[in-house]
């Protein structure tokens, strides 16, 4: 069966009230965006409440679908079939037609749902579904109706054309990127936080990504890594501007002048404060991380004080409170698993001591710092300023 259109559903956007129509426009932005790569003309409208994509007349369906699967704001993608208006029995004759073309030997339970658009129409929606559905039943004598717990709805819409469809797809829900200000993600090469990317990308939120790059001590590969996740991550979220930092030099310093079993948060804070420098540059509102409370030693509700201590701007935590096997599965679904669990170290394994402290002492944290003093600004501003951009997407 060709499919004319795609009906687009959305759920928050509809409750933003004067301002649903700013929400609405950057659905439609990033539809365009995401339909903008596949050959063909698609056409995304806005039409009383409803939103559309009209399609070429040769276009891929499957992949028409995984794009609209990957823009956030839509929660479901119902493909539809158009037919002229030529009077209500032609109109009963294509929606017994789309039935036998899409069901044949349909057996299980239904109803008809009408919408009248064109409110001149001279039947009622009522009517509309109550005679249409009884023409199914003459045509599939083996179906019955339920209007109330239905396997399936056969939905008509009455417009200048008469739209017909009974599927829905799954999107991906959330709010349309870019309607919620912008924030950094630190990016590295595990699990967590290309997850952490996507969740926040999901709100809304535009994210631009800073990696901590530690040659010799971690390879080009392991940088070519975090590269792909964050052009995963870009599949959702759109362009992501990565800030690749050059840290051996401020780790090695931290790994000579401080104790080892505080290296790692150390080293954190260290991050935290460059990840905030260009977070600040850059307009974002705030930083993202991966930590999830108690994963790690640096993942105590100890150390992420201790790391959020140097921060002005808020640091915002998407799987704060979920499990190793809960964030997986997101990888799974988000394509980014099997790359994160790439051989490839990164600098935050590096430097990792045997028994790393896991509650933290503020003030012995600052005076540990304290030992840094003598070059550890010269060292950050060379690292600032060496700084590779890579633009994702």
């Amino acid at each position: 069966m060709i499919f004319h259109a795609f009906l687009i559903k959305y759920a928050e956007i509809a409750i933003k009230g004067k301002n649903r129509y700013l929400f609405e426009d950057a659905l439609l932005k990033q539809m365009r965006i995401a339909l903008s790569k596949i050959e063909g003309d698609f056409q995304v409208t806005k039409e009383q409440g409803r939103v559309y994509v009209f399609c070429p007349e040769e276009y891929d369906f499957e992949e028409t679908v995984e794009a609209l699967q990957r823009v956030f704001g839509i929660v479901e993608i119902c493909p539809v079939v158009i037919y002229e208006d030529h009077g209500f029995e032609q109109m009963a004759q294509d929606a017994v037609s789309y039935m036998q073309a899409r069901y044949p030997g349909y057996a299980g339970t239904f109803k008809v749902y009408t919408r009248r658009a064109k409110k001149s129409y001279p039947m009622t929606s009522m009517e509309v579904s109550a005679e249409i559905g009884g023409r199914i039943l003459d045509a599939f004598p083996e179906a019955t109706v339920d209007v109330h717990e239905p396997q399936l709805t056969l939905s008509v819409e009455i417009r200048e054309k008469i739209y017909v469809y009974s599927d829905s797809i799954e999107g991906p829900g959330g709010m349309p990127i870019g309607t919620n200000g912008k924030a950094m993600l630190l990016l590295s090469g595990g699990i967590d936080s290309p997850v952490a990317g996507y969740m926040i990308a999901k709100r809304g939120v535009k994210i631009e990504a800073v990696y901590f790059h530690a040659p010799p001590y971690t390879s080009e590969r392991a940088k070519q890594k975090v590269v792909d996740l964050a052009k995963l991550v870009a599949r959702y979220s759109g362009p992501i501007r990565l800030h690749v930092v050059n840290f051996t030099d401020i780790q090695l310093y931290i790994y000579d002048q401080c104790p080892h079993d505080e290296l790692t948060i150390i080293m954190r804070r260290y991050m935290m404060r460059i990840a905030e420098h260009f977070a600040q540059k850059d307009k974002c509102l705030g930083l993202i991380t991966g930590e999830s409370i108690g994963q790690v030693a640096s993942q105590t509700m100890q150390s992420l004080a201790a790391t959020n201590e140097v921060c002005t701007l808020p640091v915002y935590r998407p799987v704060i409170g979920f499990d190793k096997q809960e964030i997986v599965e997101i990888s799974r679904k988000i394509n980014t698993f099997e790359t994160s669990i790439q051989p490839f170290e990164d600098c935050c394994t590096i430097f990792v001591a045997k028994h790393p402290v896991t509650k933290p002492n503020l003030n012995v944290i600052r005076r540990s710092e304290e030992k840094l003093a003598e070059k550890i600004d010269e060292l950050m501003e060379e690292a600032l300023n060496t700084t590779e951009i890579i633009e994702i997407g």
